[in-house]
């Protein structure tokens, strides 16, 4: 077991870096978000296949994973909030450089580019917040933080929507505008976060961080694997969701965007609830085991329903049950069962770990859709790896823990 590290008492207000890192997951998301809507455009400009347009989101998800582990080796190293802030530089750059591609090819290396950029965010991003939140606000805490997915969403899905077809900007006009406010919360986040720092005399007593003893963590692998289950679904309702809601239920373009958001909208409350639960009772288990099966549920409904009103319920359960839900359920796992001097790679590796199914997932779907002529069988394939992540999570041990 690790020596717990001495912080100190100049580190930056824990309130105040849950504020920052929730307005960073804002426009980490708003900047990925912002393509899905603008999807069809983008199609049928350059003349792609639903396989080729979900390749777009798959390259930015590849470079994005590859990024996860080094990211986080490199925070716990030369410093978390460096790293962040240089991340932010560069995919709110390309962010910008997207909307000027003019080809395929330039697109692709535009997007996955920006993967890298946003590639640093989340292993340093959460492991400073573990070392800066107290234990007994951890999940609430993180759940705050991740709601700003939950906001970025909206905002991206949103606003692409009404910038691309409402003002009739098109599809490059929405790239533009979101490039700006991300460079300017990098800088933000590197002006007014302090990390804390490690008392000289307990760094001498601690063991040097391996590795592989964070593969080695029964919980931790599972944590891991669990995380891949969630985020293949929600993946797939991000990527698809829109042209889903187009092609197969006919609702328009510019609406597509608000009735997407209705899944981040619901998450909010909803993390904000299980988090205090979870933090209230002093357990993650129980809480993830209720939900993975109402998201399984909640995904299904929307494919079988014929009724509209009961898709927007389906939407409205998934964003109550689903990834958004989960994941700062998912995050308290992760810093119960890893050393302090190694939150940042331990979170790195989770992220490397679920965003591998982010890769995987918006290809997949396009290529199910091509073959078979359907959507249902992608988001067939989304259902099935929950109910996997129900038997995962029966297998942690939550007695043996670090923190």
């Amino acid at each position: 077991m690790t020596c717990p590290t001495s912080v100190s008492k100049n580190q930056t207000n824990w309130k105040i870096a849950v504020l920052f890192f929730f307005l960073g997951w804002i426009f980490i998301y708003a900047d990925r978000m912002i393509l899905n809507p603008v999807q069809t455009l983008i199609r049928s400009e350059f003349q792609l296949t639903n396989a080729e347009v979900g390749l777009i989101s798959s390259i930015f998800f590849l470079t994005y994973t590859f990024m996860q582990v080094p990211s986080g080796m490199l925070g716990d190293k030369f410093g978390k909030t460096k790293v962040i802030a240089l991340g932010f530089a560069i995919f709110g750059l390309f962010t910008g450089i997207t909307g000027i591609a003019g080809s395929f090819g330039v697109l692709l290396v535009a997007r996955a580019l920006m993967g890298i950029g946003q590639g640093f965010y989340y292993g340093p991003q959460y492991g400073l917040s573990s070392e800066l939140i107290p234990t007994k606000y951890r999940t609430l805490g993180s759940a705050i933080i991740n709601s700003g997915q939950a906001f970025g969403i909206t905002l991206g899905l949103v606003a692409s929507s009404w910038i691309a077809v409402d003002l009739d900007g098109g599809w490059r006009m929405p790239f533009y505008v979101f490039a700006v406010p991300t460079l300017l919360v990098g800088l933000a986040i590197l002006v007014f976060i302090r990390s804390p720092k490690s008392d000289p005399a307990v760094a001498q007593h601690q063991e040097k961080p391996k590795f592989m003893d964070l593969l080695k963590n029964k919980n931790l692998v599972l944590t891991y694997l669990l995380v891949f289950c969630s985020l293949y679904g929600f993946f797939v309702m991000c990527t698809w969701l829109p042209v889903y809601l187009e092609e197969v239920r006919q609702i328009s373009r510019s609406d597509t965007g608000f009735v997407s958001s209705l899944v981040a909208w619901t998450s909010i409350p909803a993390a904000l609830l299980y988090g205090y639960i979870s933090d209230k009772i002093g357990k993650r288990r129980p809480v993830i085991l209720c939900l993975l099966p109402l998201a399984a549920c909640s995904i299904a409904l929307l494919l079988l329903t014929e009724s509209r009103t009961l898709m927007i319920v389906a939407l409205v359960c998934y964003g109550f049950f689903g990834k958004l839900a989960t994941d700062p359920l998912a995050i308290a796992l992760i810093a119960d069962n890893s050393p302090r001097n190694q939150l940042s790679t331990a979170f790195g590796i989770f992220n490397f770990v679920g965003m591998s199914s982010a890769i995987v997932a918006p290809y997949a779907t396009g290529l199910l859709r091509d073959i078979t002529g359907s959507w249902n069988s992608g988001f067939y394939v989304a259902v099935a790896l929950l109910l996997i992540g129900i038997v995962v999570v029966l297998c942690i041990d939550e007695r043996k823990r670090i923190s």
